[in-house]
């Protein structure tokens, strides 16, 4: 059964960004070593990742929803081979952490924050079956170091240890690869 990789990442990102173009990598290298991607659909980090995967021959899910579209006029990117369609937020954030036996965070902004801080909650407490939760780049590495210095005497070493951090997306694949696949 082929693996799933949740991405989760900032919805700005354009074409010309190093962002976007760092996650259409990501895209194509997790699509290249068998993986599907899923994400929240739409634009930004979510298209370059779908648009990545695609390209290299790739599943992509895109988990999309109504209130989104309510609140920003905007649909689904061209490069999802399977929509997911949720009405609230909440819903959609559950359902992308659920679908994924691996979870891939990129820089991003309150969206991000909020996927990445509900999915370690819920591997702390057990809420969901172990499994990769992998922030890539400097600004994770960063905000999430402070976070666990301030706040040590609230977490434990198995709590910190949930958070893998990786300089880049040839990284977070590569682990990805290695824990999955072997290689």
């Amino acid at each position: 059964m082929t693996k799933v990789i949740s991405v989760f990442g900032g919805s700005s990102p354009r074409a010309e960004d190093p962002a976007y173009k760092q996650a259409e990598k990501l895209g194509g290298l997790l699509a290249e070593q068998g993986f599907a991607v899923a994400n929240g659909g739409y634009c930004g980090v979510m298209e370059a990742v779908s648009k990545g995967a695609a390209q290299a021959g790739g599943t992509v899910i895109g988990v999309t929803c109504t209130h989104l579209e309510a609140y920003r006029p905007i649909g689904p990117n061209p490069w999802i081979t399977r929509e997911i369609r949720v009405e609230r937020v909440s819903s959609r954030l559950q359902k992308l952490i659920e679908v994924g036996d691996g979870l891939v965070a990129l820089p991003g902004g309150i969206g991000t924050l909020a996927e990445i801080v509900q999915s370690w909650s819920w591997l702390q407490t057990g809420e969901i079956e172990p499994k990769p939760l992998i922030l890539v780049g400097s600004l994770w590495l960063e905000v999430f170091s402070l976070f666990q210095e301030q706040a040590k005497e609230y977490l434990s070493f198995r709590d910190q240890d949930l958070l893998e951090f990786v300089p880049d997306e040839s990284a977070a694949a590569a682990s990805l690869a290695l824990r999955f696949l072997g290689e």
